[in-house]
């Protein structure tokens, strides 16, 4: 059976110390530190979502910045694959004028959606709902729904 770092989800070698990925420890007592494809899925914090928001405004979007990168991350961990990292995501919407960002949200509404079948959690597919908010400029909502549905998969 193959094991993955609780941190970022990354497939391990069975006598690695660090994960290759994201540079975490690993414990090779194969306790806490390790989740299976198959019975589990990386822990990812759980956020309030409020206190995202008010940190979002009180720092003119830079917090909002660090959700983003964090949110695409935990998506990654949560479906066991190597997809364009946060900070990738961000730099995408960035040389792209914002254009990224709607398929970003697209993408995270279907990530979040493969998770919930994968681990029999229920999420429902909003994929085409963050594409609509993501047009109309209601990203912090987007943002809020998002985390909402990964909250289910930090208990």
């Amino acid at each position: 059976m193959s094991k993955f770092c609780s941190n970022c989800g990354n497939e391990l070698g069975t006598d690695t110390n660090f994960c290759s990925k994201c540079g975490a420890k690993i414990n090779n007592d194969f306790g806490n530190n390790y989740a299976s494809l198959n019975n589990d899925y990386p822990r990812i914090p759980e956020r309030n979502i409020v206190t995202c928001v008010i940190l979002s405004i009180l720092t003119c979007g830079i917090y909002g910045i660090y959700w983003f990168i964090c949110m695409t991350d935990e998506a990654n961990a949560i479906n066991h694959e190597d997809g364009v990292t946060g900070g990738m995501a961000f730099l995408f919407t960035i040389l792209t004028c914002g254009i990224y960002g709607i398929y970003w949200a697209y993408r995270m509404g279907q990530k979040i959606n493969e998770a919930g079948k994968l681990h029999n959690k229920p999420t429902g597919d909003n994929a085409i709902l963050y594409l609509v908010l993501s047009i109309f400029g209601l990203g912090l909502v987007n943002y809020c729904l998002m985390q909402n549905d990964l909250n289910r998969f930090s208990k």
